[in-house]
């Protein structure tokens, strides 16, 4: 593999991927692809394929750029940028002390691990990781800022010998991990504006399931602010998909005061959110999303503890995912302060269910009493209704 010598080369490892047998093409190619949606903008990137390593090579004063964008790519488990070398052990050792006293230029402890995946090149591993240390040591010429710790060093030299090249890099840095975005399908995520659904929607794109969203605006009891707040968080998550984020917003009101105006203000968070599936679920099939996901966690409020999940889930036919539902709040406060999602979510904008919160919801509601609660709505109507007046936006 040729690498002109004024570019920066960034070594990509892709994980899991690799786990995936005779499906491993399909996905390496879709994250490919992703990978070169990422770069767009970045004149002089190229994205190279090779067995078990994805390469990009940028230009110097892109490469930091490069690097941040590709960490937000899923499918990509680390990043290293690398320096090339002739596959010859002199050239290979001379690259690796370059390495070293970029990383460590005022001394430190390192080791040299090399992975020979090239058994033509002579030597072991072990042999070759020896022969570059003791280059490296000759030519500090006994400079004490610097010592050899097989165990905990400050830095590890890492040596690749590929039938594709040489290559030597001393920093490896995480990558978001997963799968690509859009090897698993397609969900529809409900996007309350809280801590917790964007991070369900970040977890869906963990995994390879691009997401459109929708969210259920009661105006005027939730103004125009609540709205931009979701807004901004489809932003987020249009980020880490690599592609913009369609958004359903589902006029809320005229099912809200219905089921208000019936009585039974405790069985009211329950019959909303057999509403909002009911909703969820046929703008899923116009869209030909194959699940829903929520951020819902066992126990966190009413409409979250196992008999409410039930009740509610009674009125679909589609699969409900809830990446959430072992974690507790503390959990998804780091998680979402990871993906950028945070501090916007704490924003003091309430949404439709803050709203219209009775003082003592049901925790263990009874299908049977839901449902005879729900003779007295013309749920058809009031379906047609908020989804006539359901707009959509396409978020970038």
């Amino acid at each position: 593999m040729e690498i002109a010598k004024d570019k920066q080369l960034l070594l990509i490892r892709y994980g899991e991927l690799g786990l995936k047998g005779r499906n491993k093409n399909i996905f390496i190619h879709k994250l490919v692809h992703n990978i070169r949606t990422a770069l767009k903008g970045l004149d002089g990137c190229d994205v190279t394929s090779t067995w078990g390593r994805v390469w990009v090579t940028a230009e110097p004063g892109q490469a930091a750029e490069a690097l941040q964008r590709l960490r937000c790519v899923f499918g990509i488990y680390s990043i290293s940028p690398a320096h090339a070398a002739e596959k010859e052990l002199s050239a290979i050792s001379a690259v690796a002390f370059d390495v070293l006293q970029e990383a460590l230029p005022a001394g430190g402890t390192f080791k040299v691990e090399t992975r020979r995946a090239d058994k033509t090149f002579p030597g072991t591993s072990p042999e070759i990781s020896r022969a570059i240390a003791t280059y490296i040591f000759d030519r500090l010429a006994g400079d004490s800022r610097y010592d050899a710790d097989m165990h905990h060093p400050d830095i590890t030299v890492d040596v690749e010998i590929r039938g594709e090249g040489a290559f030597v890099y001393g920093a490896t840095v995480p990558g978001a991990g997963g799968l690509p975005v859009s090897s698993g399908g397609k969900a529809l995520l409900l996007l309350s504006g809280g801590i917790d659904s964007p991070v369900a929607g970040w977890m869906a794109l963990k995994r390879g399931v691009a997401i459109e969203a929708i969210h259920f605006h009661s105006f005027p009891f939730t103004g125009e602010k609540s709205k931009e707040k979701v807004f901004a968080l489809c932003r987020i998550l249009a980020r880490w998909q690599n592609a913009p984020v369609k958004l359903h917003v589902v006029h809320f009101t005229e099912i809200q005061k219905a089921i208000y105006a019936n009585g039974e203000a405790e069985y009211g968070i329950t019959l909303m959110r057999r509403m909002m599936f009911r909703l969820a679920e046929r703008i899923a099939a116009q869209r030909r999303c194959l699940a829903l996901y929520t951020g819902e966690s066992v126990g966190q409020v009413a409409s979250q503890t196992l008999e409410s999940m039930a009740v509610i889930n009674s009125v679909i036919d589609l699969p409900v995912l809830r990446p959430l539902v072992g974690m507790d709040k503390e959990e998804i406060m780091a998680l979402a302060r990871s993906i950028g999602s945070y501090d916007i979510s704490i924003l003091p904008y309430e949404d439709c269910c803050t709203v219209f919160l009775p003082k003592y919801p049901k925790i263990r509601p009874v299908k049977a009493e839901a449902e005879k609660l729900e003779e007295n709505l013309d749920i058809e109507a009031l379906l047609s209704e908020a989804l006539a007046r359901t707009e959509t936006l396409t978020l970038s």
